[in-house]
């Protein structure tokens, strides 16, 4: 039998078990959460005001900014260290060392997502791979705050966005696979409320230590602490067991998560891989016995047509729901109030779209859902660019058109995760996964240079992408309730009987 026949029949699709390890695994984006967004507080410019004695002829401070300002009569409020922007001078010609500081964290997020999403899939696993991640996160986050100089930072937030990339992926696979078909589209959309909310803890936390290298270092001691107490708690994925031949591993943790949920795995059901599952009795006791690992890779995943085309349109899909995604959220009128409470509003604002998303998940299912979230920001940023030169009320109607544009790609960016991770077999789903994750930062990294267009040019860029993008939908397979498959060989028979 295979797991996800396993799991209708015989443990629950999601019982007390998975909910336990859902929950300990998903706490894992909070922290992930924590080291993307600091920069958005590190890195701030802090207000500034004249020095005492200083208006008049050398200081107005009335000026929108500090560069036509002579040297010594000005300073900034609360002094130099409060972030590095105060601190290394990172205003007039240097300003643009913020945006490369923070493109440079999702380069080294591209390159981690790739590299830990290989790892997962193969001999380090799932969980090791977390915790791996973590660890690394908590190091190069708390080395960060002992920057003597802006290019030792600049090297470590990338060293950071390395180690960052693999945590999303990480722990939402690990989170999903041992949870049936039929609920794991709700259970993995839920797995963002945690990003969400690390956001908005993350504006708590950022309120009370007021210094960027203070704060560095709360937002990284957490990673430590997952480690020690929450780590040991999490099981591995019974799907990698399986696929890497550890048998009798998979199998005695399939019979944890029945009795766990007060179920019991009945004498002569054996697991199996889903191109073995309908071998005969005769050949149980084989099952039993541990066998050769079944690896995949990346160049697997091209080589089999089937999943090459369907990598091909994901990594399409998560460029641009990326782009458009951090590109609007750019662009997009700030609120009038402090940065504090402005993350704060934002982070809680997408937790909709979540919620939203997933009550329609299995109802309407993940291609006719992905088509409409696209299409529907699409359509309000294609409003929003007809209205270029608004004025007045018209203003607060192109601001609205952006935030819905926002609502409708926060949808579709979240629901990507499950979409592509049910699309490939397990031996390569983590490292399809570090793929489109991958483009996701492409897009996250080009999304700034779409915003300095200005005028009507980005809402209608964002407004194509999110067009096109619907577009690319039609020629991917629905996957709900679907089985997750292990092997490509699986995966092909699957189809054929289909």
């Amino acid at each position: 039998m295979c797991i996800d026949d396993m799991l209708k029949k015989h443990c629950g699709e999601f019982g007390r078990w998975q909910l336990k390890q859902f929950v300990l695994t998903s706490l894992a984006w909070t922290l992930g959460a924590f080291h993307s967004m600091v920069m958005i507080f590190a890195d701030r410019e802090p207000q500034w005001k004249c020095h005492p004695g200083a208006a008049g002829s050398s200081c107005d401070a009335a000026s929108p900014s500090v560069c036509g300002l002579p040297q010594g009569s000005w300073e900034w409020v609360g002094g130099r260290g409060g972030t590095t922007v105060s601190e290394w001078g990172l205003i007039c010609g240097d300003k643009f060392k913020v945006g490369l500081v923070h493109a440079l964290f999702f380069v080294g997020s591209m390159i981690g997502a790739g590299i830990f999403g290989h790892l997962s899939d193969s001999f380090l696993g799932r969980k090791c791979c977390l915790a791996v991640v973590c660890a690394l996160n908590a190091i190069f986050g708390c080395l960060t705050a002992l920057s003597p100089n802006y290019w030792t930072y600049a090297l470590l937030r990338l060293l950071t966005g390395f180690s960052s990339g693999g945590v999303g992926l990480c722990a939402f696979v690990l989170a999903t696979e041992p949870i049936g078909p039929k609920k794991r589209g709700v259970a993995g959309m839920s797995t963002f409320y945690f990003f969400s909310g690390g956001i908005a803890l993350l504006s708590g936390i950022a309120y009370i230590f007021q210094t960027w290298r203070h704060l560095y270092i709360a937002s990284s001691i957490p990673s430590f602490l997952y480690i020690i107490l929450v780590l040991p708690f999490i099981f591995e994925s019974p799907r990698w067991f399986l696929v890497r031949g550890k048998i009798r591993e998979a199998t005695k943790l399939m019979s944890t998560i029945a009795s766990s949920n007060g179920k019991q795995l009945p004498d002569g059901v054996l697991l199996a891989l889903d191109e073995e599952a309908s071998a005969s009795a005769n050949d149980n006791n084989e099952h039993l016995e541990n066998k050769d690992a079944v690896v995949g890779s990346i160049l697997d995943v091209v080589r089999t047509p089937i999943t090459r085309v369907r990598l091909l349109l994901a990594v399409a899909l998560n460029f641009l729901g990326s782009l458009v995604y951090y590109g609007l959220s750019l662009n997009v009128v700030n609120l009038k109030i402090n940065l504090y409470l402005n993350v704060l509003l934002n982070s809680v604002g997408e937790m909709p779209a979540f919620i939203i998303t997933a009550v329609l998940l299995d109802r309407f299912g993940r291609k006719p859902l992905t088509v409409g979230t696209m299409w529907f920001s699409g359509f309000f940023c294609l409003m929003g660019s007809l209205m270029s030169n608004a004025v007045g009320v018209w203003k607060v109607v192109r601001m609205v058109c952006g935030v819905l544009g926002i609502f409708g790609m926060a949808g579709t960016y979240n629901l990507l995760f499950i979409y592509t991770a049910e699309l490939f077999p397990t031996v390569v789903r983590n490292a399809a996964l570090g793929c489109t994750t991958q483009a996701a930062q492409m897009g996250a990294i080009l999304a700034p240079f779409v915003v300095v267009l200005g005028g009507w040019l980005p809402f209608m860029v964002f407004a194509v992408c999110g067009i096109v993008g619907g577009v690319f939908v039609f020629y991917l397979p629905e996957t709900l309730n679907q089985p997750l498959y292990d092997t490509f060989n699986g995966l092909e028979a699957g189809i054929a009987q289909s």
